[in-house]
């Protein structure tokens, strides 16, 4: 795990490009939640989510480390756009490698950073073989997807929630591949904290949760509808252990929970989240009981959902 000059050295990188996040108590969520709820607001980066924390430091050491004409990467589209963003700014090519059907409006977004959209392959783990690839082909730099300076990078979100709200007692953070909620274990440990983390897996998607119930890596179909960023196949070894050190424990969500959070964000803070930034506040809701009259956090990872989905979902019982 990385020391806190180092996580403070990765954050005063982040800030060249964007300013810190606010994290939010929300009267109607505390209400819901019987709790003290502080919203970390990482939809409200300047691509709408997290991941572009981890892409300004991987790419800060990489133009360091070496030349670099073009970068590929594999993404449902957070990661993606932080790649896009990153590589615009240091002037680098970037070609980006999704699935086929993934979401048109991340899509559009990654276009619009100035990225190539190459779509190969039925779900993430198809795109990340098509990628290296791809890769291999045109001799570019190939971006993972995990990775100890993504950690670093995004852990600064984590860093300003609690040094802003230091007597939190449980923070509830979404898995898609790992880099949040490694980040989120990096700063609470750094601080010297005892904050517990609860790692929030979708129930459609659980490989995490198969592989950390177990002991061992294990893949797993992700069937989400509503949760492609946590539509992990195959977990990343690193990730795993780092998680299985450092979580309190794991909450499965369904898809219909997930749904139910992303309607109660918006009538209780009128923000909008996608499935995967939603899944925390399902697994705080799911732990109702548990959590009543504390003070607990959730992670608001992303708001990038497609118009059209979110009006589905809103129209939703």
């Amino acid at each position: 795990m990385a020391t806190l000059s180092e996580l403070e050295a990765a954050a005063s990188v982040v800030y060249q490009a964007m300013g810190p996040t606010p994290q939010q108590r929300w009267p109607l969520l505390d209400d819901r939640a019987g709790a003290a709820v502080w919203v970390k607001h990482e939809n409200q980066t300047p691509v709408g989510a997290f991941k572009i924390r981890g892409g300004l430091v991987y790419f800060d050491a990489l133009r360091r480390a070496q030349p670099v004409k073009g970068v590929v990467a594999a993404t449902r589209g957070n990661h993606g756009q932080s790649v896009a963003f990153a590589a615009a700014r240091y002037g680098i090519a970037s070609a980006l490698v999704v699935p086929h059907g993934n979401s048109a409006g991340k899509n559009a977004a990654m276009r619009a950073l100035g990225a190539e959209l190459i779509e190969e392959g039925y779900d993430f783990q198809a795109s990340l073989d098509a990628a290296a690839r791809i890769a291999a082909e045109r001799a570019w730099h190939l971006v993972p997807s995990f990775d100890s300076l993504l950690v670093q990078g995004v852990a600064s979100y984590a860093l300003e929630l609690f040094r802003a709200a230091p007597d939190l007692e449980t923070l509830y953070v979404p898995i898609g591949l790992g880099s949040g909620i490694c980040g989120s274990i990096a700063a609470r440990d750094a601080l010297g904290l005892t904050t517990r983390i609860v790692a929030v897996v979708a129930a459609s998607a659980p490989a995490y949760a198969r592989s950390l119930a177990l002991g061992r890596l294990v893949s797993h179909e992700a069937t989400t509808r509503i949760a492609d960023g946590m539509a992990c196949r195959t977990p990343v070894p690193d990730a795993l252990d780092r998680i299985r050190a450092g979580v309190d424990r794991v909450v499965e969500v369904s898809d219909d929970e997930i749904e139910s959070a992303m309607r109660a964000i918006y009538d209780d803070t009128h923000n909008v989240a996608e499935g995967a930034a939603a899944s925390a506040v399902a697994a705080l809701l799911r732990e109702r009981d548990r959590i009543h009259g504390r003070t607990v956090g959730v992670v608001l990872t992303g708001g990038n959902v497609d118009r059209a989905v979110f009006a589905q979902v809103l129209a939703g019982a």
